[in-house]
């Protein structure tokens, strides 16, 4: 069966193609040119923070963050279980260990309260994610953090748009990051930025990012760096995108009020926003009743041209960070229920009503 709604495609309706011919006429497509420092700038003051600087995509972004603040073997940060993977890959590749915790039932985002139980001696730092587009508890893990001389770090690779109390996150962190792989809200093709407001930081992330080299001596490394930095064709794509943001976050949100309308009176719950926050929807997550098959229904919905994909399982139960037994109760609840619908920007009222009469037509579920 030909899929007639993927789970997420780009909009790609501004100056992307432009631009990138820009680049391709001033033969500027690497790792330097005008939009690079376009992008990084229009998205600091997007976001509202002091420095942003472009990465070649979110998990480099979140190693970069990392290896900036100096953690490294003996460490430990704390990270949620249910998240991408990349979250906890980029600590592991700095040598420390991923301390899991479990999740809320109201916003699926991590428990502060779990948080505060798994410090030790060893924590440097929180790793909290804005899953989905959904923002976490700021103040609580601010608080956790202060407390504890800890590091925060924000995982923002799925929320861009997204608001606490009226703040951009991103911008209550130490350090932030972001992505913009494909399926992201705005698109690079592959990419990341890195922002935060420390000055010190900002320059030691651009240093590491460039191979370590210095900033005033030409072909020398004074630090062992890294080839992760963004090319001029993507951060061109990047600035269209951005262009465009308030009108592709402002489909999005339309895109989820139309399923939470199309699913009034079942028993599948969507992913909703609390308050004081605004969520930005990056997808339009559901729990399937309990009793449904989420494999069964993902196979009916795939016959009928539907794509879906599962929530994220949680890190502690895939075998490579599962070398001992630990339960999150609400993760893995969460986990189990969970499912990705068509959440593009370009979808209309007509064709969230068409899926969700599809998904409700298995088995007559409502």
């Amino acid at each position: 069966m030909k899929i007639k709604y993927p789970v997420y495609q780009p909009a790609l309706n501004g100056n992307e193609k432009k631009y990138v011919n820009e680049c391709l006429d001033s033969t500027w497509i690497s790792g330097k040119g005008k939009f690079i420092n376009e992008f990084e700038t229009n998205f600091a003051k997007y976001i509202g923070t002091k420095q942003a600087t472009t990465v070649c995509n979110g998990t480099v972004a979140l190693h970069l963050a990392m290896e900036a603040l100096g953690i490294g073997v003996g460490d430990e940060v704390i990270v949620p279980t249910l998240t991408y993977i990349a979250s906890v890959n980029a600590i592991t590749y700095t040598g420390a260990k991923a301390v899991f915790v479990d999740s809320l039932e109201d916003t699926w985002q991590m428990d502060s309260n779990d948080v505060a139980k798994k410090i030790t001696a060893s924590t440097k730092a929180i790793l909290c994610v804005h899953l989905y587009g959904h923002p976490c508890e700021m103040k609580d893990l601010m608080n956790v953090a202060k407390n504890n001389g800890l590091f925060l770090i924000e995982d923002c690779a799925e929320a861009i748009g997204s608001m606490y109390e009226g703040k951009h996150v991103g911008t209550f962190g130490d350090v932030s990051t972001f992505s913009f792989y494909g399926n992201k809200t705005i698109t690079t093709g592959e990419g990341g930025m890195v922002v935060t407001n420390d000055e010190t930081l900002h320059d030691r992330i651009v240093h590491l990012k460039g191979q370590g080299l210095a900033k005033y001596r030409e072909y020398w490394h004074d630090a062992i760096g890294y080839n992760y930095r963004m090319t001029n064709i993507c951060a061109a794509i990047g600035l269209a995108q951005l262009e465009q943001i308030d009108e592709i976050l402002a489909r999005k949100r339309q895109v989820a009020n139309w399923y939470r309308e199309a699913l009034t009176g079942s028993k599948y719950e969507l992913h909703m926003e609390s308050k004081n926050v605004v969520h930005s929807y990056w997808m339009c997550t559901v729990l399937i009743p309990e009793g449904i098959d989420r494999h069964e229904l993902k196979t009916f919905l795939v016959e009928h041209g539907i794509e879906t994909r599962p929530m994220f399982y949680p890190i502690h139960t895939m075998p490579i960070y599962s070398q001992k037994y630990e339960k999150h109760p609400i993760a893995e609840r969460l986990a189990r229920r969970g499912m990705n619908l068509p959440s593009y920007p370009g979808l209309s009222k007509e064709n969230i009503f068409e899926i969700m009469n599809t998904v409700k037509s298995l088995k007559n579920t409502v």
